[in-house]
């Protein structure tokens, strides 16, 4: 019996190569990104007159700027600056042949709901995204890896990663938990 863990196998399947600093070059199969952290990456590709490697692998939402009451979603956005980030966002999408969920799609919220909801997560995947919540795609048998601007740029540019492997820990909980304990207590 093998004793390779989910992630270790997980990160077999998709690691590329290993990198001359000594990290792996994983590849990406799922790339989510939003109006905050991708502006300045596809900025940096278009700076280098780069195409995104895998628009069928990216979907974008519009999830931290958007208003929570549906009658405030009328365009122009009251907030000048959230308007610039979903225009920009709109614009880079479109640009680069990238699923947009927007706010008339009905597919539209939070990164890391819509992912999971629409299937785009899958077990045995990698997951990347701008934001630090992308953990918890592990929840659902993937990687998932919070990344910065310039990753966004790299995954958008081609499909992968550097990253070091992280360490993984086995808890083993035996016996009736007490009353009202939960994984938070």
């Amino acid at each position: 019996m093998s004793e390779d863990t989910l992630y270790d196998k997980v990160w077999e399947n998709h690691k590329v190569t290993e990198l001359p600093n000594g990290q792996d070059q994983l590849f990406i199969g799922l790339h989510l990104v939003h109006e905050v952290t991708s502006p300045q990456a596809f900025g940096m590709l278009r700076e280098r007159e780069l195409d995104v490697a895998y628009p069928d692998r990216t979907f974008a939402t519009t999830d931290h700027i958007a208003p929570t009451e549906a009658d405030k979603r009328e365009r122009p956005l009251t907030d000048d600056q959230a308007e610039e980030m979903l225009s920009a966002l709109e614009r880079n999408t479109s640009e680069n042949g990238i699923t947009f969920f927007g706010f008339d799609s009905g597919k539209q919220g939070i990164t890391h709901v819509v992912a999971p909801e629409l299937g785009l997560s899958q077990p045995g995947m990698t997951v990347a995204c701008g934001d630090s919540h992308t953990a918890t795609h592990g929840a659902f048998g993937s990687i998932g890896v919070g990344i910065g601007t310039s990753q966004i740029r790299d995954v958008l540019a081609t499909g992968c990663i550097a990253a070091d492997k992280q360490r993984v820990r086995r808890i083993n909980v035996e016996g009736d938990s007490a009353r009202a304990c939960t994984p938070r207590t």
